[in-house]
C-alpha cells in the first residue's frame, strides 16, 4: 500500500508537468532591446540576493522538523534553551548587508533606467506621440505626419522617445520585451524611451485595468529595417483618411476590438490639444462618457438626499 501511495503521489507530480509550457518564452525574460535587458538583469540579481534569505530559511526548516522529530532519541533535547548570539549575529547581520547592496543597486538602476532618460546613439531618435482611448492607442508620428490605431512601428537600433498622454481615463503603456511600463494620464504628460535591436514583432498592451475593454488594448510593436521602415511610411502615406478634430471625436467613441488604422496625415498641434483638453475643468466637475469637451458639465454634489436627510 505504502509503494501504490508513493507511485500515485509521482505520478500526480508528472500530470502537472505539461502546466510547465506555459512558461516557454517569458516576455520579460526575452528582451530585445538594450533597455529591457538591463531591466531583466536587475530582476534577475534582486531575486538572487533575496534568495540567499529565502532558501537556507527553507531548508533549515525542514531539517530542524527531521532532526527534531519526536521519534529521533538522538537529538538533543533542551525545552529551556532559548538564545544563541551567534545565530542571532547571523540571522540580523546577513539580512541587513542585502538591504544595504540592494539599496545601492537600486539606487544606481533607478537612474540609469529612468524612462525619462534619453537613450544614447548615433542616430537621432524617432519621436511618437502615444494617446491611449477607449479602448485602442493612437500612435501620432509628427515628424512624418502620419499616425495609426493599434500599430507601432519603429526602426531597428533606433532610439523612440515617446509623449503619452490619455483622452479618457488613467492607463499604462508596455511593451515587455523593449522595457519599461509609462501610465498615460489625461491633461497630463508622460515620457518613455525605448530602442529595439532585433527585428521582429512584439506584444504590446495596456497593463492598467481601464473598463471593460481593457482586455483588447493590444497591440503589434514591430521592430524593422530602415528600408521596411520607409516602405511602411509609404503606405501610412498612401491612405485616404486624415486625422483631425472630427475624425479623433469618431475615434474617442469606446470601441472593443478596433482594427488597425492608418492615417496620411495629421493636425498640428492634435497631441498637445488633447493634453490640454481637460486644463482649467474645476475640482467638482465631471465629464461622462459621450460628453463633448466645453459642454456644461455635470456637478458632483455633495449634499445628501432629502429623503436620508429628513430619515437622519
Amino acid at each position: 500500500m505504502a509503494g501504490a501511495a508513493r507511485a500515485g503521489r509521482w505520478f500526480g507530480l508528472a500530470a502537472l508537468l505539461p502546466l510547465l509550457t506555459g512558461c516557454k518564452n517569458l516576455e520579460l525574460f526575452n528582451p530585445m532591446g538594450s533597455i529591457a535587458e538591463q531591466e531583466m538583469q536587475l530582476i534577475l540579481v534582486c531575486t538572487g540576493l533575496m534568495l540567499l534569505v529565502v532558501i537556507p530559511v527553507i531548508i533549515l526548516t525542514l531539517y530542524f522538523a527531521w532532526r527534531y522529530r519526536a521519534s529521533n532519541t538522538k537529538a538533543t533535547y533542551a525545552p529551556d534553551w532559548s538564545h544563541s548570539t551567534a545565530i542571532e549575529v547571523v540571522i540580523w547581520t546577513i539580512p541587513c548587508l542585502i538591504i544595504v547592496v540592494l539599496a545601492v543597486l537600486i539606487w544606481k538602476s533607478t537612474h540609469a533606467l529612468d524612462p525619462y532618460k534619453p537613450i544614447a546613439s548615433d542616430k537621432a531618435p524617432l519621436r511618437v506621440e502615444v494617446v491611449s482611448l477607449n479602448w485602442k492607442w493612437l500612435f501620432i508620428y509628427p515628424d512624418y505626419n502620419v499616425a495609426t490605431i493599434n500599430e507601432l512601428v519603429m526602426p531597428v537600433d533606433t532610439p523612440v522617445a515617446f509623449k503619452l498622454t490619455s483622452e479618457s481615463m488613467m492607463n499604462a503603456f508596455f511593451v515587455p520585451q523593449l522595457g519599461s511600463m509609462v501610465y498615460t494620464m489625461p491633461a497630463m504628460q508622460t515620457r518613455l524611451h525605448l530602442i529595439g535591436h532585433t527585428p521582429g514583432t512584439y506584444a504590446g498592451m495596456s497593463s492598467a485595468y481601464s473598463g471593460s475593454g481593457f482586455s483588447d488594448m493590444k497591440f503589434p510593436a514591430r521592430v524593422v529595417t530602415d528600408a521596411d521602415f520607409k516602405l511602411w511610411l509609404d503606405q501610412a502615406r498612401s491612405s485616404n483618411d486624415h486625422l483631425g478634430a472630427t475624425r479623433l471625436a469618431a475615434l474617442e467613441v469606446p470601441t472593443h476590438g478596433a482594427p488597425l488604422q492608418r492615417f496620411s496625415g495629421v493636425d498640428t498641434g492634435l497631441f498637445d490639444s488633447i493634453v490640454a483638453r481637460y486644463h482649467g475643468m474645476a475640482d467638482d466637475e465631471i465629464c461622462l462618457p459621450g460628453e463633448e469637451p466645453g459642454a456644461t458639465p455635470q456637478t458632483l454634489s455633495l449634499a445628501a438626499p432629502a429623503s436620508r436627510t429628513a430619515e437622519n
